[in-house]
């Protein structure tokens, strides 16, 4: 690459301007874009023409595009010109969960507040850290080298969405549709966590995910308790019977086939997760626990990262108002959730599950299942120059080494973009696990803020080097 773009410079732009690029992040905090609520929707779409302003100002062809539900963000810089220098896709979201509950909040969620904490400021306020703050890593990053040299080194789109947080509906579409405009070389995609606040990561393992609603019919309709109590099928009796016996004592599922297709992690990958010094009294002492569950003779790691779960999100039947009402429901309903690992198949789980379901149905009884999600889990190739790039440019932030880790979570657009785009995803974030994501008090460290930025101008410059 050419010392005309060389990333020192770069850097320091990024610190003498970073409390302008706070102050940015606010702005974007400010606008309530919760893409659930249609009552957010002008917000949502506010957002959207915000980051459309700040990326033309970049240089950028930016436009907000229609999808069916929430609208997305597209842009486009030509860097130095040239067919020989890498183009990247980025990706990030722009939609935030709601707030509630309000009172739980120390600060209204939607005017960002800067406080004092254990590893200096930290901004809170909803989307702190999903997404707006690691958008803003990125856009920053950018900022700096527009600042600087007046282009970007390499060819950049980026793709910004509207409706994760629902779920992406018409995502994988939108992909397909716009496959030729959004063709690159790699997508970085900056939605997960570091390590730790003084030790970057890229995840190359996520979860996927199977959704499902089941409901358990029983009676014609609800019953007086003690006419009909003992002589008739109860659903909720039967319904939490029937799911306690999901897991056996050692905590493997028992859904027919779960496992086919779960590998072991290698001895390779167990040996760099042992490096790591994961503290699980530390992760379970964080939720007001002591004791390991799930799967036993498995490390914290194993169990979060590379086997596969099911878990109940929530169960409801009858009467569930204040006071008494004796009744045995016509039905009860639970919603399940499986995390899913590499070649499992979502659509032979969801087939598992209902034959589960069909060999223990009471005599009368009937199921109805519905499904809102399901998504193959990913593994990203650590061989990959770009991803290669990408530690070296974290190597030149961070003091400690980067790592690479596996996160328990899921974020479907990876598989998305694989399948729609052909091409490979470099999960690199800079939240933390106490961040508090979803809930009430969401925070982002500006400490994180800072790194990311900076990381991501000499992530630039590294890919950079790959071409020319």
């Amino acid at each position: 690459m050419s010392s005309a773009f060389s990333v020192d410079p770069v850097l320091q732009e990024v610190d003498s301007r970073f409390e302008e690029s706070v102050s940015r992040l606010c702005e974007l905090l400010r606008i309530p874009s919760v893409s659930t609520d249609p009552a957010y929707a002008k917000d949502v779409r506010r957002a959207a023409d915000w980051l459309v302003g700040e990326l033309s100002a970049l240089g950028f062809t930016a436009s907000v595009r229609e999808t069916g539900t929430q609208p997305a963000v597209v842009a486009h810089h030509p860097g130095p010109g040239g067919d020989d220098v890498p183009h990247v896709l980025y990706y990030g979201h722009f939609d935030v969960q709601p707030a509630e509950p309000l009172e739980l909040w120390n600060s209204p969620p939607f005017e960002p507040a800067i406080v004092e904490a254990e590893h200096g400021r930290r901004i809170v306020a909803r989307g702190a850290v999903d997404d707006k703050g690691q958008v803003m890593t990125f856009l920053e990053a950018f900022r700096a080298w527009h600042a600087v040299h007046g282009t970007l080194p390499i060819r950049v789109t980026v793709l910004l969405e509207g409706e994760e947080e629902t779920g992406s509906p018409s995502l994988l579409s939108f992909l397909k549709a716009n496959a030729d405009e959004l063709k690159a070389d790699v997508c970085v995609i900056t939605d997960t966590n570091s390590w730790n606040i003084d030790t970057p990561a890229i995840t190359t393992r996520l979860r996927g995910l199977l959704y499902a609603e089941v409901t358990l019919h029983g009676p014609s309709h609800d019953l007086h308790s003690g006419l009909f109590g003992g002589a008739v099928l109860n659903p909720i009796n039967a319904l939490t019977r029937i799911l306690g016996q999901l897991h056996d004592d050692q905590g493997r599922v028992q859904i027919p086939g779960f496992y086919d297709d779960v590998a072991e992690a290698t001895a390779e990958e167990k040996a760099m997760w042992e490096t790591l010094g994961f503290d699980e009294a530390a992760f379970l002492a964080g939720v007001g626990l002591k004791t390991p569950t799930g799967e036993a003779g498995r490390s914290a790691p194993e169990r979060l990262w590379v086997r596969p779960t099911c878990d109940i999100n929530g169960i409801w039947g009858g009467y569930t108002g204040a006071g008494a009402k004796t009744v045995i429901a016509a039905k009860a309903s639970a919603k399940l959730s499986c995390r899913l690992v590499p070649a499992q198949d979502p659509q032979k789980v969801l087939a598992g599950l209902k034959a589960f379901l069909d060999a223990h149905t009471p005599p009368d009884a009937r199921w109805e299942i519905q499904t809102f999600g399901a998504s193959p889990g990913i593994q990203v190739p650590t061989d990959s120059p770009y991803l290669r790039a990408a530690l070296d440019g974290l190597g030149e932030v961070y003091t400690n080494k980067p790592v690479l880790i596996g996160m328990g979570g899921s974020i479907p657009v990876g598989g998305y973009i694989r399948e729609a785009l052909g091409f490979d995803s470099i999960f690199v974030g800079f939240g933390l696990e106490d961040d508090r994501i979803h809930s009430p008090n969401e925070k982002f460290e500006l400490k994180c803020l800072h790194n990311g930025i900076r990381s991501h101008a000499a992530i630039l410059a590294r890919f950079a080097a790959l071409k020319g």
